[in-house]
Order: structure tokens, then C-alpha cells, then sequence
């Protein structure tokens, strides 16, 4: 069990770091070619549409994966549960869409981006067909990573090729909406290895009411919570460049905390498994594998990226002078507030995922994001419109962070009990350690390395780039170094594998 676990995660964290390539080619290349007028507008319309799409969804990934766990041995049985669950989302992903579209009619500032909320509602359209939670449920993590990365892999090469100007604004929408459509014809076809789409039992929709509820709750409010900042901002920024100077400081930031989340796909299964079997010792040492993962990955993360918040996002948007003109002047201030919630974020969905919801206790979890989102409206419209009239993108994120911190507190409160020894031990203070280390060594040395490559490249964006991938291996080398030296499990797992082999 612990070699499949860890070869899922290396494939999940190999697919990451391949969609964070892609990623940081197609982002730059939009922000630079559709403007942050365009770039604000899109943000802006995504996060109206992504409304809809939680409540499409309704909760149903997180009870599909845990009740397709238990009968995944059993072709009959799989079969009538995914039915049933694809009936449902079906059902509510047409109502979702019908209330985007009165509402979308209803509001004289939607009405105007109309256009561009309807194609990419195309997401969550062809979503109701995906079946991503089967996959899930069933290990299956190769195929998503292969078919992932093939998919973006496509897009980003068709977006590099017809977005070239502001106007084309709706060619970028309608390519990154079809990458969840053909998604979904390919997870169709896939499926059928699977199970039959024939019905051969009666469906039980009653048994699935009570915990569909709760997790419909919770999918709404996180959506509520996720999409509240930029949503709020927009409607501050009526020019929608500080949505821009927004989703550029926070691009960094959900690359990573996508990275944890796509790794919940392999350890939510598990934990699952192992405390319906009242294996209570794997449940817990899953819940330190997956949080020293997170460490290890995120407080670097957040030493990088808030020592070297300019050059990353004026690389990211183009404007590497930070230029009034050009836009985006807000986005290294976004970036260094909203890091924290790299850990934050993703310590409260490792609790969620693999805590609460096996322990069938994600109650205290909507709670939290209830209470979090009330909260975060108050602070994005009193730091963005009162605190910082004139850049409205800091007091959002500002407001953001702090929510986030509250939220985590609370949950650590409620689950104490599994979280405490996962977080709190030896082996996390060596990654802090090491992590200190490489905040006082960018500090060091990367403004010496961007004045030796400017003197010799004559060009700032060269040497942004010179100084970033510098730093930033040196970082590496050292961190790495440091955790072998202080033997931290994961770095010296793999150096005691290699002596013994």
C-alpha cells in the first residue's frame, strides 16, 4: 500500500510540475498580448462562471470518490453508484446553468461580458460528463496525468498561436473552456473499461440526500470563499485592471496550492479506506506523509516568491519596469501578502479531505468557510474600497490573507487530535530550518545577481529572468542540502534507498 501511495504521488507531483511549465508560458504570453484591461475582464467573467460550477457540482466529487471506494472491486455495483451520482449532476448542472443565464440577463454588468460568461460555461456543460471522481476513486493517476498534460499541452500551443491582440479575448475563452470538454469525451471513453452505463439495479438517491446536503453547503461556500476577493474587486475596479494586477500577484500562488490539492487526489482514497478499516496507524502516518509533502513543498514556496515577488510577476505580465501604462503595478505587493495562504490554504484541505470528511465531520468545515467568507467580504470591502482607495488589489488581498489564517486556526481546533502530531514534530522544524536558510541566502544574493546581469545583458527582462532561475537553483541546491545534512524523511528516504540499492 505505502509503494502505490508513493508512486501515485510522485506521478501527481511529475503532471504538477509539467502543467506549472505550461502554465508560466501560456499566463505571461495572455497578460502581454490581451492587457490587463482584457485580463481583468476574463478573470472577472471566469469567476462569475465558477460560481455555477461548485454548484453544478453540488459536493458531488468528494461523496462520489468516498462511495465508489467501497464497491471499486465490484463492476456492478461501481457501475450503479456512478449512474446514479451522473443522473444527479446532470440534473443540477442544467438548473445551474439555467440561473447563470437569468442572472447573466438580469444584470446590466454581466450582460455586457455575456459573450465571454457563455463560452466558458462550456466548463462546467461538459463537466456533468467528465466522471473525474471515478479516476479518483480508482486510482487511476497515470491516465489523468497522461491525458492532463496532453490536453494543455494542446491548448497552450493553439493559445500561443491565435492570441495575439486584446480582441482575442473570446479565442482565448472558448480554448480553455475546451480543455474540460475534451476532457470529459476522453474520460467517457475511458470510463467504459470500467463500468457499464446500462441500468441492471434500482437507483438510491434517498441514502445519498443527508450528506449531499452538507457537501452541497460546503461546495457552495468554498465557492462563495474561493471567488469572493476577485468577484468583490471587480465590482471596486470598474476598469478591472486591479483584477488583473490581482490574478497576477495570485498566479504563483494557486500553481502551488494546485500542486497540494492534485496530491489530496491520492492520499483523500486512502485516508478514506484505511479509517473505514479502523487502520488508525496508516490513517495517521498518511496524514504526516501528506503534510511533510506540503511543508517541504510550500515554506520554500513562500521564502522564494515573497523575496523575489518583482521579478516573478514582471515576468508573469510583461511589465518588468512597472510601468503605470502597461498595468499590473499592484501584482508583487498581491504576491507577498497572499503567499501565506500557500500553507494556510493547504493545510485546511489536507484536514478537510483527509480528516473531516472520513471522519464523516466536515460539518466544522463548512463552519469554518461560512464564518470565513462572511468575513471576507467584510475585510475585501473595508481594506479594498476604505483602507487602499487608490490600489484596491491590497486591501483584497490583505483581507484575504487574514480570513485565511482564521479559518485555518479554527480547524486546527476541531481536529487536533489527528492534525497536531502531523504538523507539529522534529521533522517539520528541520524543513523550517532549511527553509530560514534560503530566505537569508535569496536575500544575499539576488540583488547582486541581477546587477551583474544587467551590466551584462543590457536588458531588464533577461536579467529578471538570469537572477530568477539563479536564485533560485542555488536555493534548491542549498535547501536540499540542508534537509539531507539534518536527515528530514523525505530527502534521506531517498538517500538511504540509493545506499541500499
Amino acid at each position: 500500500m505505502e509503494d502505490r501511495t508513493r508512486t501515485n504521488v510522485i506521478i501527481n507531483i511529475s503532471r504538477t510540475l509539467v502543467l506549472t511549465i505550461l502554465s508560466f508560458i501560456t499566463f505571461p504570453w495572455v497578460c502581454r498580448y490581451l492587457g490587463s484591461a482584457s485580463v481583468g475582464v476574463y478573470t472577472w467573467c471566469n469567476t462569475f462562471v465558477l460560481y455555477f460550477l461548485v454548484l453544478a457540482k453540488i459536493g458531488i466529487p468528494n461523496l462520489a470518490i468516498r462511495e465508489c471506494v467501497k464497491v471499486k472491486d465490484n463492476k456492478e455495483l461501481l457501475s450503479n453508484k456512478v449512474q446514479t451520482f451522473f443522473l444527479i449532476q446532470l440534473v443540477t448542472t442544467l438548473l445551474s446553468f439555467a440561473l447563470m443565464s437569468a442572472l447573466v440577463f438580469s444584470v446590466p454588468d454581466l450582460a455586457n461580458s455575456k459573450e465571454i460568461i457563455f463560452l466558458l460555461s462550456i466548463n462546467f456543460l461538459s463537466g456533468a460528463f467528465s466522471f473525474e471522481w471515478l479516476f479518483i476513486a480508482l486510482e487511476k493517476q497515470f491516465y489523468m496525468s497522461v491525458r492532463t498534460i496532453v490536453v494543455l499541452a494542446l491548448s497552450t500551443l493553439l493559445i500561443i498561436i491565435f492570441v495575439t491582440a486584446p480582441g482575442d479575448i473570446y479565442i482565448y475563452s472558448l480554448l480553455t473552456a475546451s480543455v474540460t470538454l475534451i476532457t470529459s469525451i476522453a474520460n467517457l471513453i475511458y470510463a467504459r473499461k470500467f463500468i457499464s452505463l446500462k441500468k441492471t439495479m434500482p437507483y438510491s438517491f434517498k441514502e445519498l440526500i443527508k450528506p449531499l446536503l452538507v457537501l452541497c453547503s460546503i461546495s457552495l461556500i468554498i465557492s462563495l470563499y474561493n471567488q469572493t476577493d476577485t468577484f468583490i474587486l471587480g465590482f471596486i475596479d470598474k476598469s478591472k485592471n486591479e483584477v488583473a494586477s490581482y490574478s497576477v500577484g495570485i498566479k504563483g500562488i494557486d500553481v502551488i496550492i494546485g500542486v497540494i490539492t492534485a496530491l489530496s487526489t491520492v492520499f483523500i482514497p486512502r485516508a478514506a479506506i484505511c479509517y473505514a478499516q479502523e487502520d488508525k496507524k496508516y490513517f495517521n502516518r498518511i496524514n504526516e506523509y501528506s503534510v511533510n509533502i506540503c511543508l517541504f513543498i510550500v515554506l520554500p514556496a513562500i521564502a522564494t516568491m515573497t523575496t523575489l515577488a518583482k521579478p516573478i510577476t514582471g515576468l508573469i505580465s510583461g511589465n518588468t519596469e512597472f510601468s503605470d501604462s502597461l498595468g499590473y503595478v499592484n501584482a508583487p505587493w498581491v504576491l507577498i501578502i497572499v503567499s501565506s495562504m500557500m500553507l494556510t490554504y493547504s493545510i485546511s484541505d489536507i484536514i478537510y479531505g483527509q480528516i473531516l470528511l472520513p471522519t464523516k465531520k466536515e460539518k466544522y468545515y463548512l463552519y469554518a468557510l461560512f464564518g470565513g467568507t462572511l468575513l471576507n467580504v467584510v475585510f475585501s470591502i473595508v481594506f479594498g474600497l476604505f483602507a487602499f482607495p487608490e490600489a484596491p488589489a491590497i486591501g483584497v488581498a490583505l483581507g484575504t490573507a487574514i480570513t485565511d489564517l482564521l479559518i485555518l486556526v479554527f480547524l486546527l481546533s476541531v481536529s487536533w487530535k489527528w492534525i497536531k502530531k502531523a504538523i507539529f514534530n522534529i521533522n517539520s522544524l528541520k524543513i523550517l530550518v532549511a527553509t530560514l536558510a534560503v530566505v537569508g541566502l535569496t536575500l544575499l544574493l539576488k540583488d547582486p545577481i541581477y546587477n551583474f546581469a544587467l551590466s551584462k545583458l543590457e536588458s531588464t527582462p533577461n536579467a529578471m529572468i538570469v537572477e530568477l532561475v539563479s536564485v533560485v537553483l542555488i536555493d534548491a541546491v542549498m535547501y536540499l542540502a540542508i534537509l539531507a545534512i539534518l536527515k528530514e524523511n523525505l530527502v534521506y528516504s531517498f538517500i538511504r534507498k540509493k545506499k541500499d540499492a
